[in-house]
């Protein structure tokens, strides 16, 4: 049956072309678009009509360039820490879900969202405290940056963490007169949450569905799965078994998780197969600047010496740049500090003068919160897409500036700079770190509002229709799939999100109040928002 869209604005989303009235659907993809009369004379005999009555209809689905899908299912399984603004108020969601979900003594039980910037105390938990909230079993909860944590007591023994274990390469575990805190940063957080017993496969595929409903709900049809851990892999295969993937997944691994992925799903290398593909690899090269961990080429503001830290020697980037030429597969680099940009743009420029053809393989800079303006002509330069987290302007801009000072909180995320330079860039929210919305992080791309009210950077805000490409047009680059989705042309997927507003017509401080009122993959309504 075709399915034509017609009685409403139709933004293509086409430099050069102009926006349509009307637009034809066939067999999941798009048979037509422009003027009402010309659409409709490519109808066939069956058609339903879906009368937009004055919404707006804005193509493509918007793709999400970079977040944890099975970290946002996992959120479905774990107790809520966001919001919370004192020590007692985590106890208390500890201590109310423990009861209310009938956890017997021993079970493990995870929390996650919390945020110690905006605790009363200012500072993150200890072990202590957890074991007051849950003195029969071990808990680890992690910080919303996803950087970060505290194990209790309980968990620690249960993990065979003791005072004299060493700390991994590139983390931290937080020791206090000798005793362990319970507190650990990046690679020790990373290295001992994995270790954390998972939930029952039956949860998990419930916890995905629901993950899906949540990225539709914004509007989004293409996911991305991160950093596909080896452990995870089990996960994928009862989940394409389950065939529940009514969104398209694309996944980053570790070495070992790629490695696992590419022997459990040979078919779904570079290429869907079950709406589930394994994009390339991904590396971590430094931590969160909220959590003064992402590594700078100048100290935080207040100290003499400390600038964060790497978590990869230059020999392993440049291998992991190498791995991923041999391989012909993309490579994701998380950097935050403009120290971690400075040591991927270095290992991406020496790989190149050894052979490794970059174009080829799209590198991209996640996050790229700091990197520097002055780094910007050496991004084009190797044609590196820089994936900004720009909502980190609302979400975090105050603390960027206790953090920065002025001077370089101002210049986060330069999407405007870089947009003035012809470079392709795209935008995430890191969910579960934050919500999938993507209309809000259009709004602070555009805006650039802090929570406190202060315009934070000015000259590096970007127009409406630069910042829904960012999310459209560059993220179906960004995945190599600009034939497929990205724009709204013939031939194309019909991923589809219809607006209750234009986003090119209100005024640009309402943006983030737009809704999703339906999302459509490959032509079929997988959202609904009810009346």
């Amino acid at each position: 049956m075709d399915i034509l869209f017609e009685n409403g604005t139709i933004r293509t989303l086409e430099r050069n072309s102009p926006d349509a009235q009307a637009l034809l659907v066939r067999n999941g993809r798009i048979a037509a678009v422009g003027g009402r009369t010309a659409v409709e004379d490519q109808t066939g005999i069956d058609v339903r009509r879906v009368d937009l009555a004055g919404r707006t209809l804005l193509l493509p689905a918007f793709l999400d360039a970079h977040s944890h899908f099975t970290a946002v299912a996992n959120q479905f399984l774990q107790v809520s820490l966001e919001g919370c603004t004192s020590w007692a108020d985590m106890q208390d969601r500890i201590r109310d879900y423990i009861r209310r979900e009938r956890i017997p003594a021993g079970q493990w039980v995870t929390a996650q969202g919390y945020d110690h910037n905006l605790l009363s105390e200012r500072r993150h938990p200890d072990r202590l405290c957890l074991d007051a909230a849950a003195p029969d079993n071990p808990v680890v909860i992690c910080h919303q940056s996803g950087h970060m944590g505290v194990f209790n007591t309980a968990a620690l023994e249960r993990l065979g963490v003791t005072a004299q274990t060493p700390a991994p390469a590139g983390g931290v575990i937080g020791r206090e007169n000798g005793t362990l805190t319970g507190y650990m940063e990046e690679n020790a957080f990373l290295e001992f949450q994995k270790r954390v017993p998972m939930r029952p496969l039956e949860s998990f595929l419930a916890a995905y569905r629901k993950a899906q409903d949540l990225y539709a709900s914004y509007g989004i049809t293409t996911v991305q799965e991160g950093l596909l851990r080896r452990e995870l892999v089990p996960l994928y295969q009862a989940l394409l078994a389950d065939g529940s993937l009514k969104l398209d997944v694309v996944a980053y691994g570790d070495p070992e998780g790629a490695e696992a992925a590419r022997q459990a799903f040979p078919e779904s290398v570079r290429q869907y197969h079950r709406r589930f593909k394994l994009g390339g690899y991904k590396m971590f090269l430094d931590g969160s600047p909220q959590g003064r961990t992402a590594w700078l080429r100048r100290p935080y503001q207040g100290e003499q010496e400390y600038r964060g830290y790497g978590t990869l020697t230059d020999a392993e980037v440049l291998g992991m740049v190498r791995r991923a030429g041999t391989d012909g597969m993309q490579l994701l680099a998380h950097c935050n500090g403009d120290a971690a940009c400075a040591q991927y743009l270095a290992a991406l420029d020496a790989a190149a003068r050894e052979g490794v053809d970059l174009a080829a393989l799209r590198p991209v800079m996640i996050h790229a919160q700091l990197l520097g303006r002055d780094q910007l002509p050496e991004v084009k330069r190797l044609g590196v897409i820089p994936s900004f987290f720009v909502a980190h302007v609302y979400h975090w801009g105050d603390v960027h500036l206790e953090n920065l000072g002025p001077g370089r909180a101002e210049a986060i995320s330069p999407a405007g700079l870089a947009a003035e330079q012809g470079i392709p860039f795209t935008f995430h929210q890191d969910a579960p770190v934050i919500r999938p919305d993507m209309l809000e992080t259009v709004w602070c791309a555009v805006n650039r509002v802090t929570r406190q009210g202060r315009v934070l950077g000015r000259e590096e805000r970007v127009d409406v229709r630069t910042a829904l490409e960012a999310v459209t047009v560059h993220a179906a680059y960004q995945y190599f799939e600009e034939t497929d989705k990205g724009t709204l042309a013939p031939g194309k997927q019909a991923d589809l999100v219809i607006l209750d507003r234009d986003p090119l017509a209100v005024p640009q401080e309402e943006l983030r109040d737009i809704r999703v009122l339906e999302t459509w993959k490959d032509g079929v309504p997988i959202f609904c928002r009810e009346a």
